[in-house]
Order: C-alpha cells, then structure tokens, then sequence
C-alpha cells in the first residue's frame, strides 16, 4: 500500500510540472499571438511542453547503472536536459528570415528559447524560477515595445515593412504604377506580372512603413483609385 502512495504521488507531482509548464507557456504564447507573431500560442506551449518533458525523461527516465553494468553507478541527470539548450536553436532558426538587409524573427526566436528554458525549470520542479522568468519576459515583450513606439520615436524599431500585393485591370496598370512611385516616400521594391487568362496585372510593392496604422493608411490611400480589383497587405513579423 505504501508503494502505491508513493508512486500516486510521483506521478501526481510530473502532473503538475507538466500543467506548471502548460499554464507558463500559454502566458507568453497569447502574448505573441494577441501582436500577430509566427510562433504563437500553439507553437510556445509545444516547446514548453517539449522542454519540460526532456527534461522529466532527464532526471527520472534513466537507472542508475554503470558502463560495467553494475547497480551501483551514478547517471548524469542533466544529459538529455543540456541537448535542449542547443536542439531548440533549430526550431528557432526556423523562425528566422531576411530580407533584403532587413532581419525579421529574431525576437520569435528568443521568445521561444525563453519558453524551452521555462519548460526545462518546471520539469525540475523550479515553479518559483519559472513564475518570475514568464512574468519578466511578457514585461520585457510588452512594456519595452510601448517604450520603443512612444519614446524612441525616431528607432529603426518603429519602421514596419509592409508588402502590398494590387490586382488591377490592365488598362489602367501604368497609371497605377507611375502613381504608386510618385506618391510612395516609403517605397523600397515594387513589381508587375501579368495575370495569365485574366485582364488583370499584379503589382508587387514593399514599403519601409513609419506610423501607428500602416495597413489602414495604405488602404485609405490606395483603395479608391481607379481601376483596382483587390488590395491585400501583409506585414513582416518580427
């Protein structure tokens, strides 16, 4: 009967690490999700969970036997954990792109170092270490963003790059063009394709947008010229 307890409650206190690691991740995962981020609620709670888990497996998942096979050996409990640190910078590389001289994700892919790094001091039963790190990084997310936008008005932070994909009738697709090139200050690349089997040609543009609502500008300023089918705008993600 004892032994039963006993494993109840073990396997009661990896239930808790894992919904400790859940909770913590879901945290900073709406956070990036509420801004529009790639890797978004789903992706940090996987790799908190992932993290959390190795490192369960790390410390319980292996006996203590020696090379000699012997009983009486010690194992190292921070084997499996360690490989996390490092196989998790695949997963963020992922989230990293470039374009042109411009670099997008490296915040995303921080942001989910940070979660497997959480997810690694819940499986090692660290609530305290885990609770504070998660409240510092949405701080961090939140409140150093505000501080960029209001007060370093001037930053390369507050540029966002903006790609506007016009469909327009062909007719019409020169005048769209040349007014685009004159009137856009914030121009970095702009392109035409013909659509096959349609009237229509696409326009490629990228902007170097500065302001507090690039997309509804854009729409405001484009949307009503003559001669456009559809508009759609994107932004890049940090």
């Amino acid at each position: 009967m004892d032994l039963l307890n006993t494993g109840i409650a073990f396997d009661l206190t990896l239930v808790i690490r894992l919904l400790s690691a859940l909770l913590l991740s879901f945290a900073i995962g709406l956070e990036r999700e509420m801004t529009n981020k790639y890797a978004g609620l789903r992706t940090n709670i996987l790799v908190c969970l992932g993290a959390c888990l190795f490192t369960i497996i790390s410390i319980y998942g292996f006996p203590e036997v020696s090379v000699t096979g012997d009983e009486l050996g010690t194992r190292d409990t921070a084997r499996v954990a360690a490989q996390v640190v490092t196989g998790i910078g695949f997963i963020g590389a992922g989230t990293v792109f470039r374009h042109g001289a411009t670099v997008f994700g490296l915040t995303t892919a921080a942001t989910l170092w940070v979660s497997a790094a959480i997810g690694m001091a819940c499986g090692a039963g660290m609530y305290t270490l885990a609770i504070l790190s998660t409240i510092f990084s949405i701080i961090v997310l939140v409140s150093v963003r505000l501080f960029e936008r209001k007060i370093l008005v001037s930053s390369a932070k507050n540029t966002r790059r903006l790609k506007m994909s016009i469909s327009c009738f062909n007719d019409k697709s020169n005048e769209i063009y040349d007014y685009i090139i004159k009137n856009s200050k914030y121009l970095v690349e702009i392109s035409r394709k013909l659509k096959q089997d349609e009237n229509l040609t696409k326009i490629v543009v990228i902007f170097d947008f500065v302001g507090r609502h690039p997309i509804q500008d854009l729409y405001k300023t484009y949307q009503n010229l003559e001669g456009i089918e559809s508009i759609s705008i994107q932004e890049f993600n940090e």
